[in-house]
């Protein structure tokens, strides 16, 4: 099954609006984001590891970090989607790139 942004932001929504708060959501993407510093240091070597498989830890504390991000949105009613696309139009330009992410979508259907 695959999601896009725009249904995780309103099942986020309808999960968290009227009771959490962008400060709570924030901390926990800031708890996510040590999560995943964390199992990048075992993977670089530079912390012990009893884990068995260091690269689902990674994903599931990536989808945690996505998670919160989106649900921060989500408490504030900003489309995510319309944003992404805009601000890659105008990095593809500064950065000289062959293709923008609308270009890349509009191709791939």
């Amino acid at each position: 099954m695959k999601i896009t942004i725009d249904e995780l932001q309103a099942y986020l929504a309808d999960r968290y609006c009227g009771w959490a708060t962008e400060q709570s959501m924030f901390m926990k993407l800031v708890e996510e984001i040590g999560e995943v510093a964390e199992v990048l240091n075992k993977r670089a070597g530079r912390k012990a590891s009893d884990e068995n498989d260091l690269q689902e830890q990674l994903g599931i504390e990536l989808v945690d970090m996505i998670h919160y991000i989106v649900a921060i949105a989500a408490l504030n009613d900003i489309d995510l989607t319309t944003l992404m696309i805009e601000k890659d139009k105008k990095a593809s330009i500064k950065y000289n790139h062959k293709i923008n992410l609308e270009t890349f979508l509009a191709d791939r259907k």
